[in-house]
């Protein structure tokens, strides 16, 4: 398990986001748990994020990133176009950032909050940590 996304369970579009990745994720190389459940606070203090961060995580070979580097980082391991992505990478940092705490700030007024859980199948249960 060396590639894990950190989510915000409660948000209809990083679930979306989830299921976008589990679509593309072809060979099963990345595992997931929601920021809210036992083993992503586990991961959380482990990385020494703060525990009441809402951001999108990517842990990869021990290594953790947050909001546009892991995206970019998980969208840039994708099949097809999203590889693209990774020329985002050259924008500062911080500007980057401004473009997803812009999105991040109003993903609940968006796109709303979960109100129940989507059962996966036995298969893809098997890549969620919590």
């Amino acid at each position: 398990m060396s590639k894990i996304i950190l989510f915000d369970g409660e948000c209809n579009f990083c679930d979306q986001s989830v299921q976008f990745i589990l679509k593309r994720d072809h060979q099963g190389e990345f595992y997931f748990a929601s920021l809210q459940g036992e083993n992503g606070q586990l991961l959380l203090r482990k990385h020494e994020i703060d525990p009441a961060t809402d951001s999108f995580i990517y842990i990869e070979n021990d290594r953790a990133y947050d909001q546009s580097t892991a995206a970019i980082k998980v969208l840039q391991q994708l099949r097809g176009m999203w590889k693209l992505f990774a020329v985002f990478r050259i924008i500062p940092k911080p500007m980057r950032d401004k473009v997803y705490q812009f999105i991040a700030k109003r993903r609940y007024k968006w796109f709303g909050k979960k109100e129940s859980c989507r059962l996966p199948s036995p298969e893809i249960r098997k890549r969620f940590l919590d």
